[in-house]
């Protein structure tokens, strides 16, 4: 039986990790890592098949993930640390000159559990179906995971991968879309409206669900069905309603702070509303 608190716990840790991280560095992006913190937590330690024993960029023989979103890049590097792919002392160089966890993940450095440099929005889920067909011409029963953005929705490489994962029925690729409503500019309403998400996804040819990204029960029930679905013709997409920011209060539901440090003073303010749970780094 899945631990809930387990995976609460470790969600709360991961933001704090967040917050301590994009602090100390002086700049990064806690708004979407935040807001996707809830479902990647759960992916990683209850749903994908994966481990750092005998890692390679490969992804032979696991399930993998794919952040297209690379600014998301401290959400990544806290679950990879908390799950043991690197020592989690090693979040305290994000951002540093030399360091492997760059702003946006990058390969040069061979990080365990990073399989593409991103962060030029649109490409991670066009990555995903190359890797979801090349496991299936190898004969693996695993998943392509990948995460992608609604600000990122507006790329039209999106939608090009869209209809090719339809058209040559890529059923070992589920991708999930963080629906936070908010980008670098505004809200995405704003910028240029994705209208009904999960009707186009449908009209794509893919497989479709909706379910709160904050709500671990919801989360579980939503990557089961998408399992479910999955094998039978279709990608399935999964769209989790969330709120960026997640966890603090003067963060929560605004794009203010998508690309912003907090500083020493606000960041203690935050950590005051996010319980330490696994020790920090």
């Amino acid at each position: 039986m899945t631990d809930i608190q387990k995976l609460t716990d470790t969600a709360s840790q991961v933001r704090r990790d967040i917050l301590r991280m994009v602090t100390q560095a002086g700049c990064g992006h806690p708004g979407g890592s935040m807001s996707s913190t809830d479902f990647i937590t759960a992916l990683y330690l209850d749903v994908m098949k994966h481990s750092p024993e005998g890692w390679s960029r490969s992804g032979k023989g696991q399930d993998m993930f794919i952040l297209s979103t690379g600014h998301m890049s401290p959400l990544l590097y806290s679950i990879l640390a908390r799950t043991g792919y690197f020592p989690t002392s090693e979040l305290g160089t994000f951002r540093h000159l030399g360091s492997r966890l760059q702003g946006h993940p990058s390969t040069d450095f061979n990080l365990p559990g990073v399989y593409m440099p991103s962060g030029s929005l649109g490409q991670g889920l066009s990555v995903a179906c190359g890797a979801a067909l090349g496991k299936r011409l190898d004969g693996e029963d695993n998943t392509v995971y990948v995460l992608c953005g609604d600000g990122e929705s507006e790329e039209g490489q999106i939608w090009e991968a869209a209809m090719f994962a339809a058209h040559h029925k890529v059923d070992n690729l589920i991708a999930m879309t963080d629906w936070n409503h908010q980008q670098i500019d505004g809200t995405v309403d704003s910028v240029i409206g994705l209208g009904d998400l999960e009707a186009k996804w449908k009209a794509f040819g893919w497989e479709c669900i909706q379910a709160d990204g904050h709500d671990m029960q919801a989360i579980l029930e939503a990557f089961a069905k998408a399992k479910a679905l999955s094998r039978h013709g279709k990608p399935v997409m999964i769209l989790f309603h969330t709120a960026m920011g997640k966890g603090v209060d003067f963060m929560e539901g605004t794009n203010e702070w998508h690309g912003k440090a907090p500083s020493p003073e606000l960041c203690g303010k935050a950590l005051a509303q996010v319980r330490e749970t696994l020790g920090d780094y």
